[in-house]
């Protein structure tokens, strides 16, 4: 059986005070809450420019999280409240997103 690969894509991701939700076309939803989070990784996948190539992952404590699309609308907000985070790597957070290079860049961790 081949799944759908616009199940995958987000339908809404919501950034607030608690944290990260990404609700997907298939009605499932990713969540990590800003206390749970214990890492950041800015995920480039060589895929551009007509496909998404750059994601946010955002890893819990219990090993759950989401992983946010750059294009999404909510991204915006979601750099912003990264980058407030104590420790930030705005440095390897500006690498990661002026590269083509098929990697994983560990921004920030708890």
């Amino acid at each position: 059986m081949t799944q759908d690969p616009s199940s995958a894509r987000s339908r809404t991701v919501s950034v607030d005070d608690t944290g990260v939700r990404r609700r997907l076309a298939d009605g499932s939803e990713e969540a990590v809450t800003w206390t749970e989070l214990q890492s950041v990784m800015v995920r480039v996948i060589p895929d551009g420019p007509w496909n998404e190539d750059v994601f946010f992952m955002l890893v819990g404590s219990d090993g759950t999280g989401t992983a946010v699309p750059s294009g999404d609308p909510a991204a915006d907000a979601l750099i912003e409240r990264l980058q407030s985070l104590p420790g930030f790597d705005n440095d390897k957070f500006v690498e990661a997103m002026t590269t083509d290079a098929d990697q994983a860049y560990v921004v920030w961790q708890s």
